[in-house]
This record gives C-alpha cells, sequence and structure tokens, in this order.
C-alpha cells in the first residue's frame, strides 16, 4: 500500500487540534518543563502556549490515516544543538504502532538540519513507550540525569555560601570548569547559556562553582557544574542558590547528571526530594561531507583519450 504520511508547518487552523492533542503529550525539555509547565512532563499546556510565533521555536505536524501527532522542538539563534520540546500525544504502549511518531521524529531532525542543528537531543524518562520509539528513531543515549525539587521547610539550609553574579568576563573560566568536569562526550550537548546567566563560587582566586539558572512562570531550574575539590562546601553553595532564586515564591529544581551523582547526598540533606530519572538521548543530523563536483561526460572522455603512441627513441642525437 502506498503510504500517504504528510508532515508540514501546523497552521491557524490547526490550533483546535493541537490544543486537543496536547491534553495526553509527553514534555521531552526538562527546562522548560520544569520552569514553564508546572513540572508535569505530561500536561498540556507548554505547546498550546509556544504555537504562536516564538523565536526558536517549530512546530510540525504529521497525519497517518487517523493518526495525528504533533512535533515541536527548539533551536537557539546559531545554536548547533536543537532540543524536541514537545510530542504530542504519546505512545500509551509499547505494543502500539509507532509510525506516525517516527515520521514526526524523523521530520523534526530534517528541520532542524536545514536551520542548521547538528544534533538533535531529547530528555524522556525510560520507563515511558515514547523512550523505545526514541530509540527506534536512532537516538542514543548520552547521559542520564534525575531532577530534584526543593521542598521549603523540610530541612534547615546551612549558612548560605558567598555567591556571585556571573559576568561576560567569566565566561572563559566557566568554560575551563566545564570542560574539566564533564565527560567529552556529554560535551557535544550545550547546557551553558551562551551570555554566562548563573551564579559562580570562587576558592582561590578561581572559579570553583557555576550553577546555570533558568527561570520560568512555573519556577526556578538549577544546573549546578561543581569541582569534586569543593565536595564540602557544596551544602552551602546549593543553600545559596536555592536562596538567591526565591524559594519561597516558586518551586526550586535542581538538574543532576550521572556524572555528578555525589551531590544526591547533598540534596537528600537539604531536604530536596527525586522528582524525576531521564535518559538524555541524541540524534546526529548531518555531518560536513563535501559535494563532489562532476565534469560533463564529453569532457571527461576528452580527458581519459590517450594521445598518439610514439615510438621509443634510441637515446642517439643525429647530428
Amino acid at each position: 500500500m502506498r503510504d500517504t504520511t504528510e508532515t508540514r508547518a501546523i497552521k491557524l487552523v490547526d490550533l483546535p487540534l493541537v490544543k486537543r492533542l496536547s491534553e495526553n503529550g509527553a514534555v521531552l525539555d526538562s527546562e522548560l518543563c520544569f520552569t514553564q509547565n508546572a513540572g508535569s512532563p505530561y500536561h498540556g499546556g507548554i505547546i498550546f502556549n509556544l504555537l504562536l510565533p516564538y523565536r526558536g521555536v517549530h512546530t510540525l505536524i504529521t497525519r497517518s490515516g487517523k493518526q495525528q501527532v504533533v512535533g515541536q522542538f527548539r533551536l537557539k539563534p546559531e545554536g548547533h544543538c536543537a532540543h524536541v520540546a514537545y510530542i504530542a500525544p504519546a505512545p500509551e504502549s509499547e505494543d502500539e504502532d509507532d509510525h506516525t511518531w517516527l515520521h514526526i521524529l524523523d521530520a523534526m531532525a530534517v528541520e532542524a538540519g536545514k536551520r542548521g542543528a547538528h544534533l538533535l537531543a531529547a530528555e524522556v524518562d525510560e520507563d515511558l513507550p515514547l523512550f523505545r520509539t526514541i530509540r527506534t528513531a536512532s537516538y542514543s543515549i548520552y547521559a542520564r540525569q534525575e531532577i530534584w525539587q526543593y521542598v521549603p521547610g523540610a530541612a534547615f539550609l546551612p549558612q548560605p555560601a558567598e555567591l556571585l553574579r556571573a559576568t561576560d568576563a567569566d565566561l572563559p573560566e566557566i568554560q575551563m570548569l566545564h570542560s574539566n568536569i564533564v565527560p567529552r562526550l556529554v560535551q557535544q550537548i550545550p547546557d551553558l547559556p551562551g551570555d554566562g546567566h548563573g551564579l559562580i563560587y570562587r576558592k582561590n582566586d578561581r572559579i570553583e562553582g557555576y550553577i546555570a539558572v533558568a527561570e520560568g512562570k512555573s519556577g526556578v531550574y538549577l544546573m549546578p557544574h561543581l569541582h569534586p575539590d569543593i565536595f564540602n562546601e557544596a551544602p552551602a553553595i546549593i543553600a545559596a542558590a536555592v536562596a538567591r532564586t526565591g524559594r519561597d515564591k516558586l518551586p526550586v529544581y535542581v538538574r543532576v547528571r550521572r556524572y555528578q551523582d555525589w551531590l544526591d547526598s547533598v540534596l537528600l540533606d537539604l531536604g530536596f526530594e527525586q522528582r524525576a530519572r531521564q535518559a538524555v538521548m541524541i540524534k546526529h543530523i548531518t555531518a560536513g561531507v563535501r559535494a563532489t563536483a562532476f565534469a560533463p561526460l564529453h569532457h571527461t572522455l576528452e580527458a581519459v583519450t590517450p594521445s598518439p603512441v610514439k615510438p621509443p627513441t634510441s637515446g642517439i642525437i643525429d647530428s
């Protein structure tokens, strides 16, 4: 049978459909989930809020028979790593035919590649049926992470450390810290704001800790990068970050990648509770391949036509 699957960018006439589908979708971008979506990976509001023209956000819809799936990704201007923000609806079981979801994932990769992205990332719970679909779509696990939420009043925060607001002048040191503590494979996934938005901790005139900060209407999302040498100072640093970002106003979430799992015990002692465990999955979109130039056929034939054979000379020059 002929495949009638169709994928295109959404239009205004699709808004009612998209709103209905989004109620059973899944957020695959933790920063958006915990700052814009009330900390729920399955809430439908985020995609509808971003449907109208929004810088760097792109939404596609795939139709295959009676099945319709919406996918959304975001790509920062001049960025090389796009991030899948949302897929709706999400598959309900592993036995479900995922043909349409594979099409929308492939279409997002193609569209992101057209816009200059080299990678497409997604953060997904490994217990979800969507995890198997994303693996089938040629995504690989590059890292694992946990999301922790601070529960106000659950524990007494220690005396906070002194943190400073990061500036553009701090970026070289922040990048150096990042390259020293983040495995080389994971460094392909950008997780440092280009403008250095975050808090720094200095020790002996060196930046030994950096906490990237993302804030939204539903919460504050912290991404710590702490050198293991400051293990003893980690509780005070996290406490200071929670205090600086307004713990009494919005929920505070902390993302911990597996290579910094020593922070788990620190967060437990500070009264944090684990909210999610996720796999960070990556699909490589493009590679730098130089196009080969082919000469017209008649020119090629002329170039390879042998010249008339000349008899060998005796090596004696006539006088």
